[in-house]
């Protein structure tokens, strides 16, 4: 017996399917109060889902463990199931969606007997705004209802926001006995529907995350006219006053959450620069009625990488941590009853206990290589102020950025929209050591979304050249890479807050008076003298050197895209990107110096 919220039918329908499906012994509508949230935790506590972390150092603070089989997302147990095969894609996995159903629902038959069932109402994006999409996600799991809390934005004002006809994404999650042979994440894209079994996972579970924010979102996108992208959204204010926006798309281990949330160098503080976090994962963009690109984070909080974030490294990020954050197969420091990863402080403290909850004897990592932080985004000192716009903000750039050692500059500029998209759609990485075993093997990632994009990455990359034709003034393109090496192996460039300078180069690009920029057979790229690298331990010559364009290391790139784009991507490739392609590979074999 429960009491519903809402009096939408299809909503009503639904909640009322998934309990005959797993058959609960209690269903619970989560109303967003903060009432029912504290008496979950305080359940959560209870049970050992949850442990309590110091009130006084970290306060409404806790601590998470999940099964060791059950510790990141599984892109090879990630489906894509459209009617069509051939609409997935050649880089999405896909199911048949009869079989797909059946399979889910064979699987979470009777899963919640003996176990509560939760319905949360959530919207990603500001409730009632232009950008907001509805979802209702049904969950065996209080973990779940915790973290899409901060996550999203949670309660009855979306169901109020519904009404009684309005559409949402249906939204199934069942933990069933977390089996990783059977687990699967299951989007249906042309039915607005999303099943997660056998995981507890954030990444597999929180489905307003990566599976609604873009797996679904990207194919509503291509559908309604607008992007869902894996990109961060900051905003620069300059000594003038004048405040500018980025968005960017980084794979992941690229500095993606430094960038986000970066502190400038002593002399841009003091000369009076500002950055602010819009968001830190993904952007929702719309064309305005102004011709110019918007874009929103329809994020309401963090779901962080832990290892590796400390006061140096990404200092708004730890602070964001540091109240009403849920962490997850982190280690606890038992003396205080406070947390602790690989990166935090230099030295680990004596008494831990590690990942999984046994005594840490130092060997091993303390905390898991993918343990996470889910933290409210009102925390980050540097949050925009934009943060809760309906309208968004206007984007002056985008930014593609990965992780080469030689071949690309550390930072250079599409000549058109058109070029832009190229540059997105040949965005790739090494591998370092640690994936591999090898390095230096190419990981193409497609604008950062290969496995993110809910259709086929053809059809992705003509959204884009599609949407930069409504433009009236389209956003400038660049693309970064900060990991340029010298003969040694050692980085060149700085990285971290220093990556302001090249920041600050890129938006005097954009505007009415750009600066100049010599012009290369890739694009544009910096003059050393307009790169400010006062206070830096860096050379002219070796700001020269990453600044390079190397025609021979080219030729090479563009046999590579090719291969990649006949191999990889398949059909479905707008000629626009081909044209872009002869045009690069005509450049670098023209030795005269354009």
């Amino acid at each position: 017996v429960y009491m519903a919220l809402t009096k939408n039918k299809e909503v009503l329908e639904f909640v009322n399917t998934c309990a005959e499906l797993t058959q609960p012994d209690k269903i619970i509508w989560i109303d967003g109060s903060a009432n029912q949230i504290k008496q979950l935790k305080s359940e959560a506590v209870k049970s050992g889902e949850l442990i309590k972390l110091n009130e006084h150092l970290l306060p409404d603070c806790y601590l998470h463990r999940t099964a060791v089989n059950d510790v990141a997302r599984v892109e090879d147990r990630t489906f894509i199931c459209t009617a069509n095969k051939e609409d997935a894609g050649n880089v999405n996995f896909w199911l048949d969606p009869k079989l797909a159903y059946h399979l889910a629902s064979e699987i979470a038959r009777a899963s919640m007997k003996g176990r509560t069932m939760y319905v949360i109402p959530f919207s990603m994006g500001v409730v009632g705004s232009e950008f907001s999409k509805i979802g209702i996600e049904i969950t065996d799991s209080i973990y779940v209802v915790l973290n899409m809390n901060i996550m999203t934005r949670v309660g009855k004002s979306c169901l109020d926001r519904l009404g009684k006809t309005g559409s949402f994404t249906k939204c199934f999650h069942a933990k069933c006995n977390v089996d990783a042979d059977k687990r699967y994440i299951l989007h249906f894209p042309e039915d607005n529907t999303i099943i997660s079994v056998n995981s507890a996972y954030g990444g597999n579970v929180l489905l307003g995350k990566k599976c609604l924010a873009l797996r679904i979102a990207s194919y509503l996108g291509k559908n309604e006219g607008w992007l869902a992208e894996h990109m961060l959204i900051l905003g620069v204010t300059f000594p003038d006053g004048e405040k500018k926006y980025i968005a960017a798309a980084f794979p992941s281990a690229c500095g993606k959450t430094n960038l986000a949330m970066l502190i400038p160098p002593k002399s841009y503080l003091e000369r009076g620069y500002k950055i602010e976090c819009v968001g830190d994962d993904i952007a929702w963009i719309r064309v305005g009625e102004d011709g110019r690109l918007w874009a929103v984070n329809p994020e309401n909080g963090f779901f962080g990488v832990a290892p590796g974030t400390n006061e140096r490294s990404n200092f708004n990020a730890l602070q964001a941590t540091k109240r009403g954050t849920i962490f997850t197969n982190v280690a606890l420091n038992t003396d205080d009853m406070t947390v602790w990863w690989e990166g935090l402080s230099e030295h680990c403290p004596p008494n831990m206990l590690d990942w999984t909850g046994k005594p840490y004897d130092g060997s091993g990592t303390a905390a898991h290589p993918n343990s996470r932080f889910t933290a409210p985004a009102v925390n980050c000192p540097c949050v925009s102020p934009d943060f809760n716009s309906e309208t968004g903000v206007p984007l002056s750039a985008i930014i593609f950025g990965g992780r080469r050692a030689t071949t690309t500059p550390l930072v250079y500029q599409a000549k058109s929209w058109e070029h832009g998209v190229f540059i997105g759609s040949a965005m790739s990485s090494e591998t370092t050591a640690a994936a591999s075993g090898q390095t230096g093997v190419l990981r193409h990632d497609p604008m950062a979304m290969k496995p993110f994009a809910g259709y086929h990455m053809g059809d992705y990359f003509a959204h884009w050249i599609e949407i930069g034709k409504q433009l009236k003034k389209p956003p400038e393109i660049f693309n970064v890479n900060w990991f340029r090496q010298d003969a040694d192996g050692k980085f060149i460039w700085p990285g971290f807050g220093d990556n302001m300078r090249v920041i600050e180069w890129i938006l005097k690009r954009c505007g009415d008076n750009p600066i100049g920029a010599e012009e290369t057979p890739i694009g544009f790229v910096p003059k050393p003298d307009d790169i400010n690298i006062e206070d830096m331990n860096l050379s002219v010559d070796a700001l020269k050197e990453i600044l390079s364009v190397d025609k021979d290391k080219w030729i090479k790139e563009a046999e590579e895209i090719e291969k990649y784009y006949a191999e990889t991507i398949g059909s479905r490739i707008p000629d626009e990107l081909y044209a872009c392609l002869e045009e690069l590979k005509r450049n670098c074999k023209n030795k005269k110096e354009g």
